[in-house]
């Protein structure tokens, strides 16, 4: 299909409809998992949704993520979800492609993937089954009645009770409608044995994305493996920041690439681990700090201490020094 062809969404919004898997394949930037905005009144804020989705796009990011981990997925209704959706595609203006979240039970998760079709969203990323430890033969078909449950291309959420052997990844590449696999565990050493067994028996195409919290701190490493797609948190309130880094890797600027990571990514990393849940409340508050009102998080997320808050404004502050140096 060619890249320049146009489908309409069911608001009119136009979008490209070229396959996901070619414009996530060479990304021009950061991959943006934008944080929901609520207002006051605790209700979804879509006015400050929409201005921080288009932030995020004119920032440079390669594609939006709307309503996933650090988007509170779990903390939306099945109508604000299909909303937020629905904002993302009309802030994105089809100049990147959106992603939407699914998960649940396979049945609830089939739902939400044919809620974000009729939404307009390009994509899915299929978080894993609710509580359930799932074997890996149930694992594979929740994600094939996902994957054939829509038109959208699927990448699927590696963490927590979905963790998958070689062999079922290897199956879900063969799966029709499944383009990627988005890694949150962490074990390289899996990670390496997976990319060698679908490079050996699925050749060309699947996509792989690091996924982990602050993915740019261990990207290096997952690059190495074959992994070169990555999840930017960062992104959500430091794009600048974000962007600078991905360039750096890209250009195999090393000296900055280093410089970030240890003055920025690592300090950042360690303020995160001070409190539960602060992957999405402590990047939420950043958002905040750089001046766009989205409000708290939703229970049972807590907001990050006031302490932790000014740590985070002055890491904000080294961060940006670091790229003036540079200059």
């Amino acid at each position: 299909m060619d890249i320049d062809q146009k489908r309409e969404c069911p608001q009119g919004v136009s979008v490209t409809s070229a396959p996901l898997a070619a414009r996530l394949g060479i990304p021009g930037g950061p991959l943006f998992f934008p944080v929901t905005a609520y207002g006051p009144d605790g209700a979804v804020d879509l006015a400050a949704y929409r201005a921080h989705v288009r932030e995020g796009v004119e920032a440079g990011a390669a594609a939006v993520f709307a309503c996933c981990g650090t988007g509170e997925f779990h903390a939306l209704t099945p109508e604000e979800f299909t909303a937020c959706v629905r904002a993302a595609v009309e802030a994105a203006e089809g100049r990147v492609p959106v992603v939407a979240g699914t998960g649940y039970g396979t049945a609830l998760a089939v739902h939400y993937a044919r809620l974000a079709e009729d939404a307009g969203a390009d994509g899915l990323l299929a978080m894993p089954p609710y509580l359930v430890v799932a074997g890996q033969e149930g694992l594979l078909r929740h994600y094939r009645e996902i994957a054939a449950a829509t038109a959208l291309p699927v990448i699927v959420y590696q963490r927590d009770n979905a963790v998958f052997t070689p062999e079922t990844v290897v199956a879900l590449a063969r799966t029709e409608g499944i383009i990627g696999l988005k890694d949150g565990v962490g074990d390289l050493d899996l990670m390496q044995r997976i990319v060698s067994a679908v490079r050996t028996d699925v050749p060309g195409g699947f996509l792989y994305f690091n996924g982990l919290p602050t993915a740019e701190l261990t990207q290096p490493a997952y690059r190495a493996v074959g992994v070169p797609l990555y999840s930017s948190a960062v992104f959500c309130f430091a794009p600048e920041i974000a962007l600078a880094f991905y360039r750096a890797q890209q250009s195999d600027d090393q000296s900055l690439v280093e410089r970030l990571l240890d003055g920025f990514y690592r300090p950042f990393v360690d303020l995160r681990s001070r409190g539960r849940g602060y992957a999405v409340s402590l990047v939420k508050a950043g958002v905040r700090l750089r001046g766009l009102d989205v409000g708290e998080v939703r229970p049972p997320l807590h907001e990050p201490a006031e302490d932790h808050v000014k740590q985070l404004a002055r890491l904000i502050e080294r961060g940006q020094a670091l790229l003036q140096e540079d200059r």
